[in-house]
């Protein structure tokens, strides 16, 4: 008889989080357990070699990575706007920025 492995898939969306708790053999990989969840059809938009990223644990995985009991393998949707070049940008136009996210003072 297989051992088995409990494990999680996790995709998350702007208003919610899809998670679908799975029990597989052991030996089973990251791309076999989203296979198995029903997320690929559920949400087409899910290009597993292409725009989305994979990991577990928040630490990024290839998709034939071997999963261990209780692995929580989480789907990462593409970033709508590249971070550097938005800091780069907001420079660019010479706008203050102030740790903390509050609003920026103005400078004499």
């Amino acid at each position: 008889m297989t051992a088995m492995i409990n494990v999680e898939v996790v995709y998350a969306l702007p208003q919610r989080q899809e998670l679908v708790e799975l029990r597989l053999p052991e030996g089973a990989t990251v791309r076999e357990a989203i296979e198995a969840s029903g997320l690929l059809a559920k949400y087409p938009d899910i290009e597993l070699d292409k725009k989305n990223k994979l990991g577990v644990f928040a630490k990024l995985v290839k998709a034939d990575t071997e999963l261990r009991d209780r692995d929580r393998v989480e789907i990462y949707r593409p970033l709508i706007a590249d971070p550097k070049a938005v800091r780069k940008k907001r420079a660019d136009e010479g706008k203050v920025m102030k740790k903390g996210g509050g609003p920026a003072e103005e400078q004499a």
